[in-house]
């Protein structure tokens, strides 16, 4: 069975998409099979990266590594049995037509709540919840003190994760390994980022995630968006001279997949 990855959380703009490209890129480039599936039906940003990628590849005549992309199928309502659900009917028969060709299959979620994304988070293997590194975001995992340091109790987010891991003990599932990243870690407000690596650090003691650093904010990711590319695909088509920002964004690419230490993958890139 393919080992399933799932990108969520239920604020947009936290990088979801971005993370997910880059991971479903990055393994591919490493040899493995991946599938995609986008649950943000309306926006649908990773769908339209992917897409955006093969037509850049086709109208340029080159060949890289891609993951492979499902449209969530459609189902007729009559085929499903009484009191099913039509949204969860529709998931399982997507995963099912990834499960057998992929070894991972990679499902980004919307930034908000939604049953899609509530049965998603219940088939993940593995959990990457982007997170800005500010207590705007935080606040999606827990609530704290007015002075930002104590935390009084876990969010709406933290108890869908928790509801997840139920289901998947019942059904006698291995654990969901869930991994909060923390992405644009500015280091001009140095008091926020203490306070916030001290929450987190107590938070994911007390609700068992791991953390790992993502993304610094950077221009050239909404940069190759239109061709569907990512920061490992650059020298492919021509660009001889990384500058060091793109060095610095490779590198932590690098370091967020070694981070996620996914089953039989060994970073070579």
């Amino acid at each position: 069975m393919a080992h399933i990855i799932v990108v969520g959380n239920e604020k947009g703009g936290a990088g979801k998409s971005t993370v997910s490209m880059h991971v479903a890129t990055a393994l591919s480039r490493m040899g493995h099979r991946v599938g995609c599936l986008d649950l943000d039906l309306r926006q649908k940003t990773l769908g339209r990266y992917i897409t955006n990628r093969q037509t850049f590849l086709n109208a340029e005549g080159l060949e890289l590594p891609t993951p492979a992309y499902l449209d969530l199928p459609e189902l007729d309502q009559s085929t499903l049995a009484e009191g099913e659900n039509i949204y969860d009917a529709r998931l399982t028969a997507g995963v099912a037509a990834l499960d057998a060709d992929n070894d991972f299959v990679l499902i980004d979620c919307p930034g908000s709540h939604t049953r899609l994304s509530q049965v998603a988070h219940s088939l993940a293997d593995t959990l990457i919840t982007p997170l800005n590194d500010s207590f705007i975001d935080f606040d999606l995992l827990a609530h704290v003190d007015t002075e930002g340091t104590n935390i009084t109790g876990p969010s709406v987010y933290s108890e869908m994760v928790w509801a997840a891991r139920q289901l998947r003990a019942k059904a006698g599932l291995t654990p969901i390994d869930w991994i909060v990243v923390r992405n644009r870690m500015g280091a001009q407000n140095m008091v926020n980022k203490k306070k916030m690596e001290a929450a987190i650090g107590k938070l994911a003691k007390r609700i068992g995630f791991r953390t790992a650093t993502g993304f610094n904010e950077r221009v050239i990711f909404r940069e190759l968006f239109p061709r569907g590319l990512t920061l490992l695909d650059l020298r492919d088509i021509g660009v001889k001279g990384m500058n060091i920002s793109n060095v610095a964004a490779r590198n932590e690419l690098r370091e967020l997949i070694k981070a996620l230490d996914l089953p039989n993958v060994k970073v070579s890139f």
